[in-house]
């Protein structure tokens, strides 16, 4: 008998125009994500200049919107359950428009524990919208072109990676490095005020933020975006997936779920520190404010070459993920053993080298879950925390290596090693035939 479940997503999108409607549509949302994200890059280093913090201190900027992945992610999958994705995609973009709201009070009074609080309600709201949307790309259309239809989603949220901290820097610290020479000079009281005015600038880009998060959500409310049930199996799997009564059957997804965990904290290390190791490194403020974008500029080269010209056609979605697990080591050594600037590039390229991680781990770790994929799709979720803990401990490690701040990129290394035994085996532990390749 026909699982009535098999051609759910193809019926769910209908027509060719109703897929390309529905693309569109998510990759608006990733454009979101990415502008969202991508603005602590510049965050870190502007909130440790105005909250005065160390270089630790200023990388729990990262610790609290990531960390809201892990918190919320399984909330996050029983509010779908509720909603369904069109409605929890729209609650998400509210919930974060509520985060963006809250840097308005947290700049009035520079108080570095609200504008945490502020990032922590808007990775909640991410979490929700990632939990749906991430699923609903990889099974939207066959899972042999996943890869590629997550590339295409990646190059939206690269790009709006890129662009974001350009242009917050732009209203908040474009005048960097003469504010900070100011500042040595002051009374105590003028530096006061003067950290004040600067806290004041990021107000009016964060109201812009909210009012853009909640006409985007009535949009998504209003949009002809389907829903979309489950994962398209194929009849060998569905054996496997009725015979499974647990989440905790699948070895493959919780390995996965630790390879997305480095990933992930590699990724926000790349992205996120750069602009802070640029500065220790001598570089001044109005050159190191835009490295950044360059990390998020590789990423989008990275999803063109490999994501969308050569996976599927000549390499396999599993191939690209060895070859950027290997980069990643590559370009790690690179930036511990070389100096100044080209220390930087090499940092810059890891987001060449991470670029295909996301979209050829994920169809691999939720392959075969069948009637779990939102489970499996939520723990893959809460494992963005990586994103949360291990940028901290790379601040850690600069603040104890001071004189020599290209040796705490090494926390980078056993994670790309890890990504690559992923590549390698990992993906297969406890399944039987029918790998995705």
């Amino acid at each position: 008998m026909e699982n009535p479940n098999k051609n759910n997503a193809s019926n769910a999108v209908g027509s060719t125009k109703n897929y390309w409607t529905s693309i569109a549509i998510i990759g608006i949302l990733f454009f979101i994500f990415g502008f969202a994200t991508w603005l602590n890059g510049i965050l870190i280093p502007y909130l440790r200049i105005a909250c005065e913090l160390t270089t630790f201190q200023s990388l729990l900027v990262a610790f609290a919107f990531y960390i809201s992945y892990f918190v919320m992610a399984l909330p996050s999958s029983w509010v779908l359950n509720k909603t369904g994705f069109k409605n929890g995609i729209m609650v998400g973009l509210f919930v974060m428009a509520v985060g963006a709201l809250i840097f308005i009070p947290a700049a009035m009074t520079r108080t570095y524990a609200l504008f945490l609080g502020g990032l922590f309600v808007m990775g909640t709201g991410l979490a929700l919208m990632q939990t749906a949307v991430n699923p609903y790309i990889t099974i939207i259309g066959p899972r042999e072109t996943a890869a590629t239809r997550i590339s295409i989603m990646g190059i939206c949220n690269k790009i709006a990676g890129a662009v974001a901290p350009v242009i917050l820097a732009y209203y908040i610290l474009s005048d960097g490095d003469a504010f900070v020479a100011a500042l040595a000079t002051m009374t105590e009281a003028q530096k006061i005020v003067a950290l004040d005015g600067l806290a004041a600038r990021v107000i009016a880009p964060y109201i812009v933020i909210a009012i853009t998060l909640v006409v985007l959500g009535i949009m998504v409310k209003f949009s002809p975006l389907p829903e979309i049930e489950t994962e398209p199996e194929e009849e060998a799997d569905q054996s496997v997936e009725t015979a499974k009564t647990s989440i905790f059957q699948f070895p493959h997804l919780w390995l996965g779920a630790l390879a997305l965990f480095f990933y992930v904290g590699v990724e926000v290390i790349a992205g996120d520190t750069i602009i802070r190791y640029g500065m220790s490194l001598g570089i001044p403020i109005a050159q190191a404010k835009v490295y950044t974008s360059y990390t998020l500029i590789a990423m989008v080269i990275g999803y063109i070459l490999i994501g969308l010209i050569m996976v599927p056609r000549i390499i396999s979605q599993r191939t690209a993920l060895k070859i950027s697990a290997l980069l990643g080591v590559i370009f790690t050594l690179c930036a511990i053993f070389t100096q100044a600037k080209t220390s930087v590039l090499f940092v810059a390229l890891l987001g060449f080298a991470n670029a295909l991680v996301w979209p050829a781990m994920w169809p691999l770790a939720i392959h075969g879950l069948g009637r779990f994929i939102k489970t499996g799709s939520s723990i893959l979720v809460m494992m963005i925390a990586g994103g949360a803990l291990l940028p901290l401990l790379w601040g850690k490690l600069s603040d104890v290596f001071a004189n020599h701040p290209q040796y705490a990129y090494w926390v980078c290394v056993p994670c790309y090693l890890y990504i690559l035994y992923y590549s390698v085996s990992g993906f297969k532990v406890g399944l039987k035939g029918n790998h995705l390749e």
